[in-house]
């Protein structure tokens, strides 16, 4: 067994990294931000006003107003919901298909392992964005096309991470142990692969939640997201681009906002890795 690591008199191990701090701090920022909307804005959303369209922030539009009139707060609260929501199922559905589909094939092997690789390089032969045009052409634009392409494509990246961390526990000296006990090849993979790939797993969805809220934002963009009134960071953008020259603060304040989400995530995923798993922690400070 490995010695217990030695800490400072009056300091833990447990103590948080910096960059789990601050990416916590950041992503609940946002979550708070996205939460608040449910219930608040400082303006109606829908509400077009053209007497104050082009408004730049001031003490009764903070972040100013857009082209119609409407609040640019407002709209980056409400669309903080959209993007959370898109982003945070799309990773569910990748991590609920994709990590069985990744330890069956370590458990397996053989013709089933080789039917589940080839199936995840025929998926990512596909970006998202191809993906999300295929799927709007034949039934629409919306949200929910959205979570269905990166959600798609989210399946072969945890299948992949899965198997490759699944493959090396398999040679372990306490799985061949529940092996020579006549435990089954699944019974092995949920009680003794799946708990051991729990720090990589988390570490992985948070970094595919940050890609999710960027293929969200580029998605409504181009007009494939969220669709009007709803509203949506992408769109935003994409609505700035001819105004950005008289109007900058129409494109900085969404673009402020992903850089946010992104940021606090890739840093929560980051420390969080450090904490769940030592050597992480160990290899960062040799």
């Amino acid at each position: 067994m490995s010695p217990p690591l030695m800490t400072r008199p009056g300091r833990t191990a447990s103590r948080l990294s910096p960059a789990l701090v601050v990416g916590l701090a950041l992503t609940g920022l946002i979550v708070a931000v996205a939460l608040i909307s449910l219930v608040w804005t400082p303006w109606d959303v829908e509400a077009i006003r053209i007497a104050d369209r082009l408004q730049p922030p001031s003490p009764v539009h903070w972040m100013g107003t857009d082209h119609f009139g409407r609040d640019v707060l407002s709209m980056i609260m409400a669309g903080s919901r959209n993007s959370l929501v898109v982003a945070l199922v799309a990773v569910g559905v990748g991590a609920g298909f994709g990590v069985p589909l990744g330890l069956l094939s370590a458990a397996r092997r053989g013709l089933i392992d080789e039917a589940v690789m080839r199936v995840n390089d025929l998926i990512f032969a596909f970006p998202a964005l191809l993906v999300a045009v295929m799927i709007t052409a034949v039934s629409g634009p919306g949200a929910i096309n959205a979570i269905i392409a990166i959600g798609i494509f989210n399946i072969p990246v945890f299948a992949r991470v899965t198997r490759g961390a699944a493959l090396s526990l398999w040679t372990r000296d306490y799985v061949l142990a529940a092996q020579t006990a006549g435990k089954s090849r699944t019974l092995i993979s949920m009680q003794h692969i799946l708990p051991n790939l729990l720090s990589l797993l988390v570490v992985q969805a948070a970094i595919q939640f940050a890609l999710g809220i960027v293929a969200e934002a580029g998605l409504s963009y181009v007009g494939l997201g969220a669709q009007p009134p709803m509203p949506s960071w992408g769109r935003m953008l994409s609505e700035a681009q001819t105004m950005i020259g008289f109007a900058p603060w129409l494109a900085v304040f969404p673009g402020l906002a992903v850089v946010t989400i992104v940021l606090g995530l890739s840093l929560a995923g980051d420390g969080l890795g450090e904490r769940l798993d030592p050597r992480l922690r160990q290899g960062r400070s040799q």
